[in-house]
């Protein structure tokens, strides 16, 4: 035996050993249907390193099981052509080939096509909250603030709820009272921090965060989403971790979206009957689930979620409910001493803060729907002040996040404080909440973004309200403490 066999041969059984000890860098492919063991499960090991899944070896038995051997054997005519062979000396597989395995065998073991890297486990991170030793709601409103400017009701109802859950969670039972889990539906203008809020508050309790949209949701059997695949992504978030998955968290967005259709003689696969189809995730029921993937067929495996201790939150803007509360308010209105005007419920702003289970019913969702959803609370809609606050105050600000990137080139950028009130003026004509914000800083700092790299003598950038209002420039100073102010700076770029 050469060196160059003695290394293949010990590279062979370096990885062998590593693959005992979990800690091989490469994963196993099913030879057949080449899906990783991450997503096909355990595999079969062959002579030569060859894998093969758990699928493929059945469906392999399968179709060798349905071949008819002993039929073959009893036709006289078989039988005849094999005593003949025989007879003349000849083999009985003369003319079949056989793939030699040991053909396609790769370097250190391995076959080439199997050779798929294993993902690199993350840093574990300690998270702020332990959902095992849940911090009172004060705290978590506390921590939520940080990053959440104003909502201060729709914080509280978040912390209430997601501290009796996760007691709920980590108690399992509680003598004979079974204590039922507080689903949530949240009711906001477009922009007011729905998903936001679900998000940084599944960050902070470090548990897996599953964020779908309920407009691709539609019946079993027509073309979309499953009900089920809500679940799927939960555990696709959880690294297919099932003890993990059921103690996470689903947001389903754009709720309203699948309120029961008025006027319509089709079948409502993309109303009601999601809303029906909804009702056993949300109480909660032994769900099938495929592994990897989100729709369910013969080449994936399946698995059983409960979702009892799953907490499901809804949200979504729900366009034209404000007139419905405004159509039941107006009823009280008379002629006489005690008549109400008209336009009285005209001016208020945050009037979805009135609705009623009864009006949600009349906005298209089904009462058994409602009815899981025990805790509805509104979010406000955004003032001028608060988008100045979500601008500067928040630990991730849209102005910090950009004072971070030209601080990564050496350059300081400063908001003058009658800028950030003229961007926040800005967003409010635009009408779309908080995500008009970063649209509008976009754009006034594109031009800066593209020239400050272009001069390394650049040291501070300060924005200034005329350059938001059109009216001039940004101010920038060199790193020689003499200051230059560009009047038109966009005329600048150009040359």
């Amino acid at each position: 035996m050469n060196d160059q066999e003695n290394e293949k041969l010990n590279n062979t059984e370096n990885n062998t050993e590593n693959d005992k000890d979990g800690e091989n860098e490469y994963e196993d492919v099913c030879f057949a249907c080449r899906r990783p063991e991450s997503k096909a499960g355990k595999m079969f090991k062959l002579p030569n390193q060859i894998c093969v899944c758990n699928d493929c070896l059945h469906k392999t038995m399968d179709m060798v099981s349905q071949f008819d051997y002993h039929g073959m054997l009893n036709n006289p005519h078989v039988l005849n052509e094999i005593h003949n062979i025989e007879k003349n000396n000849k083999g009985l597989f003369q003319n079949i080939s056989f793939v030699n395995l040991a053909d396609l065998q790769g370097e250190n073991g391995i076959p080439n096509k199997q050779k798929i890297k294993r993902k690199k486990k993350d840093t574990k991170i300690e998270p702020v909250l332990d959902i095992k030793n849940i911090p009172p709601p004060h705290k978590i409103k506390a921590q939520l603030d940080d990053y959440v400017v104003g909502q201060s009701h729709a914080k509280k109802v978040v912390s209430v709820a997601v501290y009796n859950h996760y007691k709920r969670v980590a108690t399992d039972t509680m003598d004979e009272i079974e204590i039922e889990k507080s689903n949530m539906l949240m009711i906001g203008p477009t922009g007011c921090g729905k998903t936001y809020l679900v998000r940084t508050l599944a960050r902070l309790l470090d548990v897996p965060l599953a964020v779908t949209d309920a407009t691709s949701l539609t019946e079993a059997g027509y073309i979309g989403d499953d009900i089920e695949s809500v679940v799927s992504k939960l555990l696709a978030a959880a690294d297919n971790d099932v003890e993990r998955a059921e103690q996470g968290i689903i947001f389903i967005d754009e709720i309203d979206k699948i309120n029961k259709k008025k006027d319509t003689h089709s079948r409502d696969v993309s109303g009601e009957s999601v809303q029906q189809g909804m009702l056993k995730l949300l109480e909660g029921a032994e769900i099938e689930v495929p592994v990897g993937a989100n729709s369910k067929n013969a080449m994936v495996p399946l698995t059983t979620i409960n979702t009892r201790n799953i907490l499901f939150i809804c949200g979504g803007a729900f366009p034209g409910l404000d007139e419905i509360i405004k159509r039941r308010l107006k009823k009280q209105t008379a002629i006489g001493f005690n008549a109400e005007l008209k336009d009285k419920y005209d001016k208020i702003k945050n009037i979805h803060s009135q609705v009623t289970s009864q009006d949600l019913k009349d906005f298209g969702m089904v009462p058994e729907f409602v009815g899981r959803l025990p805790v509805v609370f509104t979010l406000d809609t955004l003032t001028e002040e608060m988008l100045v606050k979500i601008l500067s105050e928040p630990k991730n600000a849209i102005i910090k996040q950009y004072q971070k990137l030209l601080a990564l080139d050496e350059v300081q950028l400063v908001f003058d404080e009658k800028a950030i009130a003229a961007i926040a003026k800005k967003a409010m004509e635009k009408d779309t909440g908080a995500r008009a914000l970063r649209a509008i800083i976009e754009e006034f700092m594109l031009d800066i973004m593209f020239e400050i790299p272009k001069d390394d003598n650049i040291g501070r950038v300060v924005i200034t309200e005329e350059y938001i209002n059109g009216t001039g420039g940004p101010v920038i100073e060199i790193r020689n403490n003499n200051s230059m102010v560009m009047e038109d700076f966009k005329l600048a770029a150009r040359k």
